[in-house]
């Protein structure tokens, strides 16, 4: 199974791409885990905020597959646990269809997006970096695979 995080914004510092490689390079092969980049409208004084998160988020759903579970991230959405993660992923694989996760631009995702949405998970309550929830994400579900496996990881 694959599980893509579909996160806007290119050119991550360092610590970023390593925090996240270090979560991806441990999953095996029956749990995937891919970064699918989108590159970031060019924000300015006046910039039309709406139509670049629009141009993000068609972005996004351009690189969706057609039967994938797309889970859009949103302050608002259903608060999870790292159980009820490594539950939905116990349910996804024998799927073997490919989740997706939409991380959206400084002012979130494009309604499309959302729409496209199977579900919405908020991670915290709080406003967090969108470059951390790559992180974050990459760790959970690696706790969450560890779980399943009744690897020591996750104590």
């Amino acid at each position: 199974m694959k599980v893509r995080l579909l996160a806007v914004g290119t050119r991550m510092p360092e610590w970023v791409n390593e925090g996240y490689q270090n979560y991806q390079k441990r999953l095996t092969d029956d749990i995937r885990l891919e970064l699918v980049e989108i590159a970031a409208g060019k924000r300015a004084k006046n910039t039309d905020v709406a139509r670049i998160t629009e141009q993000e988020g068609s972005a996004q759903l351009a690189a969706l597959g057609a039967n994938d579970h797309v889970i859009a991230l949103e302050v608002g959405g259903k608060a999870i646990s790292t159980e009820s993660l490594a539950e939905s992923l116990r349910l996804w694989l024998p799927q073997g269809r490919s989740v997706s996760l939409l991380i959206g631009g400084p002012e979130g995702l494009s309604p499309a997006a959302k729409q496209r949405a199977d579900e919405q998970w908020s991670l915290s309550r709080l406003t967090l970096p969108h470059p951390l929830v790559r992180i974050l994400i990459a760790e959970q579900v690696y706790r969450a695979w560890t779980l399943l496996k009744g690897h020591p990881y996750h104590r």
